[in-house]
């Protein structure tokens, strides 16, 4: 409270005021009149009107102070009728995500963006209820208004502008990831001395690809639907997604491309934006086998480029297939001598010594890149580990199982082969019966199984780079968190199956699915990565407040060591037994303070 007069002809006439928050506003409104002076005199029999005063609004001030600290009566009526209509229970854990989301100032990318469009929707209320639907409630994008309304802030738009804002983020793509970059990079440190490179594909639920020619889609952008090789093996017309991640595990960038493209022609166009829009020129590329191809690895043999990819030693020519076989020469980090790998299991002894140890040899390969004239020298470096045999073991004794089983059952589904799964350890014999009709016999193929052990606990990468052999594999041990994201993106935020049709709200569709990544992986490393996606999705998700009346809000959710967490994380407290209106509104505050 504090102290107002107003001048007349008669002197000053004094009031006390306070601020208060009505309909959604800040206003403040007169609590008590005083009047004049010599009023105040006369009626308190006071000296010192003016001393009077200031005790009086003193003693306003500590009284209100007090009643505020003092525990609170909420009176509710057994017999009256909460109102027809009104919510009562509010979702307040995407007020974390909420915090995240205006740290990376995504608020003002919204406004950069509204000021290149005429539109007149709130273009930052859409996007960031499709982000925090997308991580607590996802759904379609009919789900995510009636989610939003779960909110404790209700959302200020129409079913029908969200799908006009798809179109314009879709021709925003580039423009947001550039920005979002600059500004995680305040918000966040970033590690872009590494990167990591990898894709996916997602199917959607329709039999029909679009008629666009492949060349069309590649010229223009375009996220066609298009029959492919599904990583779900679902028959069903594919988009591809390629993902850039930072050595921290944090999402730099994504391309969207059609379906069917080899994901070996991605990489280099999406670097190239990188160089340009990010002004990024030095950093290591690391990518699995099925992204080593020469190409891409002569593009980043240049300038401060370099790269680690994945090869497999089942495809070496036989040279060097043999040398990463043989079991001599082989080392251990800071240990100068040399081993055999086949003397390993000699004794038990031996076996529990060397079964944690992880044994190398390395091969310098000399080239030439005519193209750019230059050197295009690399390091072979292939690794051994009795843990990674046995696991590989171990699995295939499983798909074998599986294979024994089928061929007992006589199942038809033997008829078909995947190139990884236990079909392949099945060899199918047809045989005629003296001109009888012909008889398919089903058997073990012992040859191809003894051919896959030979490379069981065999694991080989190539690189420019002349770094120490473990730093080398300390980057490509990295590559996991890549397909962890991709697991997050499809699972936990059911990105697919996708019900969009056209290209450029498709398109848009996997840019909120890549932002929500991105405020989901700074949210976990502030929490210092002590909690699983599941956990902390969960704990986000049953973060409910209850309406108090009109006093404020009382928590309606189980408070663990993760709700701690976030709450030391965020700054604000949201588990006190009464939250009342003008705290919450001061925690609404804090969520968006950059």
């Amino acid at each position: 409270m504090r102290l107002k007069y107003n001048q007349t002809a008669k002197g000053k006439c004094y009031y006390i005021i306070r601020s208060i928050y009505r309909d959604g506003k800040n206003t403040s409104e007169i609590y008590e009149k005083l009047g004049y002076l010599d009023d105040i005199k006369r009626e308190h029999n006071c000296p010192d009107p003016e001393k009077w005063i200031r005790e009086h609004l003193e003693q306003l001030n500590e009284t209100e102070k007090a009643e505020r600290n003092c525990k609170v009566l909420v009176p509710y009526d057994p017999h009256a009728r909460i109102p027809l209509g009104t919510a009562q229970s509010f979702n307040i854990g995407y007020l974390f995500l909420q915090q995240v989301y205006y740290e990376l100032c995504l608020d003002l990318i919204c406004s950069h963006i509204s000021k290149r469009h005429a539109f007149q929707y709130d273009m930052n209320a859409i996007l960031s209820r499709l982000i925090y639907t997308r991580i607590l409630f996802p759904g379609s994008k009919l789900s995510t208004c009636r989610s939003s309304k779960e909110f404790l802030e209700q959302p200020p738009f129409k079913y029908h502008q969200v799908e006009r804002a798809l179109s314009v983020i879709a021709a925003e793509f580039d423009s947001i990831q550039s920005e979002l970059y600059k500004f995680s990079s305040q918000a966040v440190r970033r590690k872009t001395g590494v990167l990591y490179y990898d894709c996916t594909n997602f199917y959607f639920e329709t039999e029909q690809e679009d008629p666009v020619s492949n060349q069309e889609a590649d010229d223009n952008g375009i996220a066609a639907r298009k029959y492919g090789t599904s990583k779900q093996h679902q028959p069903s017309p594919l988009v591809q997604m390629g993902l850039f991640m930072d050595y921290s595990g944090i999402p730099l960038a994504i391309c969207i491309n059609r379906g069917n493209k080899n994901e070996q022609q991605t990489l280099v166009p999406l670097e190239e934006k990188i160089l340009q829009d990010f002004e990024l020129s030095r950093f290591v590329v690391c990518t699995d086998a099925g992204l080593a191809s020469e190409a891409n690895r002569r593009f980043n043999n240049f300038g401060e480029r370099s790269f680690v990819t994945t090869v497999s030693v089942k495809m070496m020519a036989k040279e060097l297939q043999d040398w990463c076989l043989d079991p001599d020469g082989w080392q251990l980090e800071g240990d100068k001598d040399t081993y055999r790998i086949d003397h390993l299991e000699d004794t038990e002894e031996d076996r529990e010594k060397n079964l944690g140890r992880t044994f190398y040899k390395q091969k310098y390969i000399e080239g030439y890149d005519a193209e750019r004239d230059i050197e295009f020298n690399q390091t072979l470096i292939v690794t051994y580990s009795l843990k990674y045999r046995d696991y590989l073991r171990s699995k295939r004794n499983a798909q074998i199982q599986r294979a024994l089983k089928a061929m007992e059952e006589g199942s038809s589904a033997l008829e078909k082969k995947n190139a990884n799964d236990y079909r392949r350890f099945v060899k199918r014999r047809a045989t005629d019966q003296k001109g009888k009709e012909i008889r398919i016999k089903y058997s073990l193929n012992e040859k191809v199984i003894a051919e896959e052990e030979k490379f069981d606990g065999f694991y080989a990468v190539e690189t420019n780079l002349d770094d120490d052999v473990h730093d080398i594999l300390a980057i490509n041990h990295g590559r996991w968190e890549i397909e962890e994201s991709f697991r997050i993106m499809k699972d936990d935020f059911r990105s697919r199956p996708a019900y969009l049709s056209r290209s450029d709200r498709i398109k848009a569709h996997f840019m909120t699915c890549f932002i929500s990544l991105l405020v989901y992986r700074i949210l976990e490393k502030k929490l210092g990565e002590k909690f699983t996606c599941e956990e902390i999705i969960a704990a986000l998700r049953g973060m409910r407040v209850t309406k108090a009346k009109d006093i404020g809000y009382t928590p309606s959710y189980t408070r663990t060591a993760l709700t701690d967490a976030l709450h030391e994380m965020a700054g604000f407290q949201t588990d006190y037994e009464l939250i009342r209106e003008k705290s919450m509104r001061g925690i609404l505050r804090k969520s968006k303070k950059r």
